[in-house]
């Protein structure tokens, strides 16, 4: 089974009118690969986050550790690419039970290592997510750390729209700012 354990810079930020960030994505000619209508569904662990995303483009389980902060942020990541209806869900449901399911269609764009979410997510609305993701060529939290920060301007994301939470911490908790659990 392949997997990979993936050092990113992100942020998640409240946004409602996406039209200027697809046009800017368009005008740097990022490649759209697709729109993916997902359910994360979220299990109880002792530390991070543990989803197994079902959709029809991607299909993961996925261990995430990071902070709960309003800026770019590290994040690690372990993701497990799987096939669906493998029952890996009733496995992990028994084992570890279900904390919540966050649905969302998401479009996809990548700009070399940056990976581009606009997300529409039921219960919460519209947002978008940028990961500058560690690859060859592409190292340094510095330097993803600059080039988020560069796709944030880009898109005209200001430090006051960003979110320091996950979907499934506005979903169980409400849809503030911060919070330091989950």
């Amino acid at each position: 089974m392949v997997f990979n354990e993936l050092k990113i810079i992100e942020i998640k930020a409240k946004c409602d009118n996406l039209e200027p960030i697809r046009e800017t994505l368009k005008n740097e000619n990022s490649d759209f690969e697709g729109v993916d209508y997902q359910t994360d569904t979220y299990f109880k662990v002792k530390k991070g986050r543990l989803k197994l995303r079902e959709g029809n483009i991607e299909n993961n389980l996925i261990f995430c550790d990071r902070e709960n902060i309003c800026e770019p942020k590290r994040s690690e990541v372990i993701l497990i690419p799987v096939e669906k209806g493998t029952g890996l869900k009733r496995i992990l449901t028994t084992a570890n039970g279900i904390l919540t399911v966050v649905e969302k269609k998401r479009e996809i764009y990548f700009i070399d290592n940056i990976k581009i979410h606009i997300d529409s997510v039921k219960q919460l609305g519209s947002f978008i997510e940028i990961e500058a993701i560690e690859r060859a060529g592409y190292t340094g939290l510095g330097n993803l750390s600059k080039q988020c920060e560069l796709y944030m301007k880009k898109s005209g994301i200001n430090n006051s729209d960003l979110v320091g939470c996950s979907y499934s911490d506005m979903i169980m908790f409400g849809s503030g700012k911060t919070f330091a659990g989950a």
